[in-house]
């Protein structure tokens, strides 16, 4: 995203582009809050890991969060979250490891399916036990 120079008297009219990340949260920007979309993350898979949070240690900037998470296997790795994706980049919490080169994954399903089968199998009962109810719906 391109940074502008500009007071805020120039923003104040409405002109839609939010130079200043202090305006982040206006409406029609385009701009995402890492930490909300790291936030919501965790809300999405909370119930099939054993833990799972935003880092209150690690900063968190407009282009990057990080998430703690345990696995029901007691396996715990800190994730970074940025617009390439989900990866792992310490194997504990609030922790970096720039050593670390593992692969980005597109969804926090698809990282969490490589690293956890107990993981896969909540999920996959949870969305079973959706379908059925889906399904019952329907039919009444």
């Amino acid at each position: 995203r391109m940074e502008t120079d500009c007071n805020s008297m120039e923003l104040s009219n409405n002109t839609g582009f939010e130079g200043d990340s202090d305006y982040r949260d206006f409406e029609g920007t385009d701009v995402k809050d890492m930490r909300l979309e790291a936030e919501a993350v965790v809300n999405d898979v909370l119930f099939a890991v054993s833990n799972m949070f935003v880092s209150k240690t690690l900063p968190c900037a407009e282009d990057v969060a990080y998430i703690n998470v345990e696995t029901r296997e007691r396996n715990r790795y800190c994730l970074e979250l940025t617009e390439a994706g989900l990866r792992v980049v310490a194997y504990d919490f609030d922790q970096t490891d720039d050593g670390l080169q593992t692969p980005y994954h597109e969804t926090v399903y698809s990282l969490l399916d490589s690293l956890s089968p107990a993981y896969r199998e909540v999920f996959g009962n949870a969305l079973l036990q959706r379908l059925e109810a889906l399904k019952k719906d329907s039919q009444s």
